[in-house]
């Protein structure tokens, strides 16, 4: 993606698979192990001081899932040779870097450094328990879990505190050996440069060993009707969760996209919406209350958090919510708003190298060719009936309850 707006060169690399419990843990710690070190840059002292001769380069990663992938991504913005006194193109010296990184790392009698796997494991396991310590992120993972309970989408894309104390050196660098073979992989680079180039430093840094070229299949939603399943679990919380988990029929390829992103808006994204202002403002319910749409997979989940002795009120403020936004009641005020805030916030994007990479992985997801103006326009055109039309495919799934274990049952 050519681009002479910015002073560095912004590199990511997507590396996904399909979301498997047999195969999660050891994927989600995979990309710890890689940043101990390299074959050229074993000791990660050497691997840090690396950056910074190259200018305090920053390196990252993320592990997260889209709809049932699990993707890791990796991130490398190094300064424009233009700014600097430098031999060798710094781009190309990025790329060595970010390539050793992921297809070279310290390999000990065929297997990773198990000082550097025993040091990693301990850091997944202390960000999985982070979660249980944060019930407001506990809650809305044990929704989903509860939700999802037969579908790849219920892991989390770390894995578990369980598996990760059990995996071990040999069998892990087997399993990296198979998701570099096996995964999709698709680098970015965001800069003054051009695609030959670009091809070029892949094809010479990226030494790694494949069939085939590996495409996304797109996550297709998962309708249910019925009655909402009820789950409720209790641990030693001052303060109750009410979560909600919603289906829809729609993901980002679909052309109401745009209807259901304000469906989402109207009904939870920001202050002025619908959840914030009847829970929280009007009836004081909740301390917070907000929802989110994830695209990938047409999932919309509700949050609040809640006293306990009104969390049935809530919960049927909220429904009263979903059934108003069934019967199309969005004044205009509201619509106006939310399409003027997701609108900034898509032009935000472009003010970013790594969030434009973001938004354009989203079309190699799932086969939807998508731009921010595009997407803005769209919004722009839809109508408060065109939304009703959208939330009549929003199905209540879930409500997950979070209760202190001492409270009166």
């Amino acid at each position: 993606m050519p681009s002479k707006r910015f002073k560095t060169f912004a590199i990511g690399a997507y590396i996904g698979v399909p979301l498997k419990e047999e195969t999660v843990t050891a994927v989600g710690l995979t990309p710890f192990v890689l940043r101990r070190g390299t074959t050229s840059l074993p000791e990660t002292i050497q691997f840090r001081e690396r950056l910074d001769e190259l200018y305090g380069a920053g390196f990252g990663f993320d592990v997260y899932k889209r709809g049932d992938y699990q993707i890791v991504q990796f991130r490398m913005d190094i300064i424009n040779d233009a700014f600097v006194n430098t031999t060798k193109p710094l781009l190309e010296q990025g790329f060595q870097f970010l390539g050793e990184a992921i297809t070279a790392p310290v390999v000990e009698q065929e297997k990773f450094r198990d000082k550097y796997v025993h040091e990693e494991k301990e850091t997944v396991r202390k960000r999985l328990e982070a979660i249980v310590n944060d019930k407001i992120r506990y809650a809305q993972e044990r929704c989903v879990e509860e939700m999802c309970k037969d579908e790849p989408y219920r892991l989390h894309p770390l894995g578990s505190r369980d598996e990760v104390k059990k995996v071990e050196s040999k069998p892990l660098y087997d399993t990296y050996k198979w998701w570099l073979e096996h995964a999709s992989i698709d680098i970015y680079v965001i800069g003054d440069t051009d695609l030959s180039t670009v091809q070029s430093y892949v094809e010479k840094y990226f030494q790694v060993q494949r069939t085939q070229d590996v495409a996304y299949i797109r996550s297709l939603s998962v309708p249910r009707t019925g009655d909402p399943r009820y789950v409720t679990d209790r641990l030693d919380v001052t303060q109750g969760k009410l979560n909600m988990g919603l289906r829809s029929t729609i993901t980002y390829h679909d052309d109401k996209y745009p209807a259901a992103l304000l469906y989402n808006g109207v009904l939870g994204s920001y202050p002025h919406s619908k959840l914030f202002i009847n829970v929280r403002e009007k009836n004081s319910l909740a301390y917070y209350a907000s929802s989110r749409f994830d695209g990938h997979k047409g999932i919309c989940t509700i949050q609040s958090g809640v006293e306990f002795d009104k969390i049935d009120k809530a919960s049927t403020i909220i429904q009263e919510q979903l059934e108003v936004m069934r019967q199309g009641r969005i004044e205009s005020l509201e619509l106006s708003q939310t399409k003027a805030m997701i609108a900034n916030q898509l032009r935000e994007i472009d003010d970013s190298a790594f969030e434009m990479i973001s938004f354009d992985f989203n079309r190699v997801l799932s086969g939807r060719e998508r731009t921010t103006s595009s997407l803005i326009e769209q919004l722009g055109d839809v109508t408060a009936d065109e939304i009703q039309t959208a939330a009549a495919t929003f199905h209540l799934d879930t409500i997950y309850v979070l209760r202190n274990r001492e409270e009166k049952k």
